[in-house]
């Protein structure tokens, strides 16, 4: 019989199939980290209207600390932008309805970029005490940032827009979108802390306290200011009311090929409002005092065009009420101009509003050369570029002061602010859909209004071409709504307040706030980084 000896010195081999194991498990760790930061996107997206899962934003950065906590920067830059792919490129999806993958694809992977830069922050932070409020705060830069670059900004997706249903939507009148957004960020951020902590504390026995006190804090706190700013929010009356009509004409198709048949959509805007004034005289619905139609509801010029003038004296004469009709209006000086016109029954014309954020590659095309140059038929969309107003648009409708943001100008915080600090008693969002079909947008604009109407404490109404129409009360309440492609007219009572909420009284000082905190945390984790370099070297 012969014995087999293993010298003390000779290593013992390791089984083939355990190398190969080894392997198997770094590489699904090496994937795992990924996917959970492109499924945390997605999960955001999820929590967005028309859906009311807004909680899910919680779970959703929660995913992303776990995902960023101590990383690199060129991993954490590659995290973010999984992670904003998984939210943007289906929360975007409707900007390629009628034009093709590669305008949202475009725009989906650019903003997903502006995710991965602000994940390099967040990242950097990561390693401070109180890291959630500090990464909270950096996420909060990183969207106003979006808002206004490049191109004047892009704030669809903000955080804040889809707590349209949440519990968080009174901090919108404590500090705006800013603050409300920097709420749900840190809760997320203190929960994912507050799982680490317990996890740790179960598997070795310690408990930091100072460590688990901070993320409870910054768990807890963000609910009890928001169940504290409740009181901010509020549907009474201070200045009585208002009976509004609300006009959804209705348009003969969707998509862009609706601009061909510009005077069959001022028609069924005229002929919807002639039929508000059948039933107003047959007592079915009260008298409006005054009447909203949506932002290109007459696309012919009524300054070059008799035919358009006489249609909407007619409507106005037939309703016994002034209309704040959407135009296309060619200038004297030559610029094109999306406008609103305030139109009196006898008085024709008496204000009007200039947009004054038009949207880029929807109103004007910049790049239009470069742009050309890859796809003609691209620059073809904008034939000509619209021109920017420069007033804010508030018209005295009956007595009562309408604030206006058109359309795209609901995304952006100081086009709405401005009508309220001029005087606004309630706000409009005169807005123009058709040309994304039943697509999400319709819903994804109608929260951000119901956010507007509680950051600035005033009702808001949304007249659109083809739905979805709104009225919606000062608490961020729908009073009423239309359905998607069916003319109807709403005639709502709606409340008029004049008292300014704190965010609107402290306009964009709240996000310069955040900005100053996420600046000097990235300051501390930077210096904090130097030293440990030189403590190396």
């Amino acid at each position: 019989m012969t014995a087999t000896t293993t010298s003390k010195n000779e290593p013992d081999q390791a089984p083939a199939g355990a190398a190969t194991g080894s392997r198997g498990r770094r590489l699904l760790r090496g994937l795992l980290t990924p996917a959970a930061a492109a499924l945390s996107g997605v999960l955001l997206y999820v929590s967005f209207p028309p859906r009311t899962l807004w909680w899910l934003a919680l779970p959703a950065f929660a995913g992303l600390a776990w995902c960023l906590r101590g990383r690199g920067l060129k991993a954490s830059f590659g995290l973010g932008s999984l992670f904003g792919l998984g939210f943007l490129l289906p929360l975007l999806v409707w900007t390629g309805v009628e034009v093709g993958p590669g305008p949202w694809l475009a725009l989906a992977v650019i903003e997903a970029l502006f995710v991965g830069a602000t994940a390099m922050g967040m990242a950097a932070v990561s390693r401070l005490p109180g890291w959630p409020l500090w990464a909270a705060a950096v996420w909060i830069a990183g969207e106003a940032v979006r808002a206004r670059v490049p191109f004047s900004g892009f704030p669809w997706g903000k955080v804040a827009f889809g707590q349209a249903d949440g519990m968080f939507l009174p901090l919108a009148a404590l500090g705006g979108t800013p603050v409300l957004g920097f709420a749900i960020v840190l809760c997320g951020f203190g929960l994912a802390e507050t799982v680490r902590t317990a996890v740790e504390w179960r598997r070795t026995g310690t408990l930091r306290r100072t460590a688990a006190g901070l993320a409870v804090l910054a768990l807890v706190a963000p609910l009890v200011a928001a169940v504290a700013s409740r009181p901010l929010v509020t549907a009474e009356a201070e200045n009585g009311t208002a009976t509004v009509a609300v006009v959804q004409g209705n348009v003969p198709q969707a998509g862009l090929g609706f601009n061909a048949q510009r005077k069959a959509v001022l028609d069924h805007h005229v002929r919807e409002t002639e039929r508000l004034a059948q039933r107003v005289r047959a007592g079915k619905v009260d008298q409006p005092e005054f009447v909203l139609w949506p932002e290109n509801s007459s696309d012919i010029d009524p300054f070059r065009n008799p035919d358009a003038e006489d249609a909407i004296d007619r409507a106005a004469e037939a309703v016994g009420a002034p209309i704040a009709v959407g135009g296309v209006v060619l200038a004297k000086d030559g610029r094109l101009l999306n406008e609103q016109i305030l139109w009196e029954p006898g008085r024709g014309a008496t204000d009007t509003y200039d947009k004054r954020q038009i949207q880029p590659f929807g109103e004007y095309l910049p790049l239009r050369g470069l742009i050309r140059s890859i796809n003609p038929s691209w620059a073809d969309l904008v034939r000509q570029d619209f021109s920017r107003g420069s007033e804010p648009g508030v018209f005295t409708m009956a007595g009562t002061k309408v604030g206006l943001a058109t359309c795209y100008e609901a995304a952006f915080d100081w086009a709405v602010r401005d009508t309220v600090t001029h005087g606004a008693q309630l706000i409009s969002v005169p807005s123009n859909n058709a040309t994304f079909d039943r697509s999400e947008m319709t819903y994804q604009q109608l929260a951000m209004s119901r956010v507007r109407a509680v950051e600035h404490s005033r009702a808001v109404t949304v007249p659109v071409t083809s739905g979805v129409s709104a009225v919606i009360k000062p608490d961020g309440t729908v009073a009423q709504r239309t359905t998607w492609f069916t003319a109807d007219t709403l005639v709502d009572e709606v409340p008029l307040r004049t008292s300014q909420t704190p965010a609107t009284r402290m306009g964009t000082a709240p996000e310069f706030a955040l900005l100053a905190v996420a600046l000097g945390g990235m300051a501390w984790a930077g210096a904090g980084a130097v030293r440990r370099k030189r403590a190396a070297g």
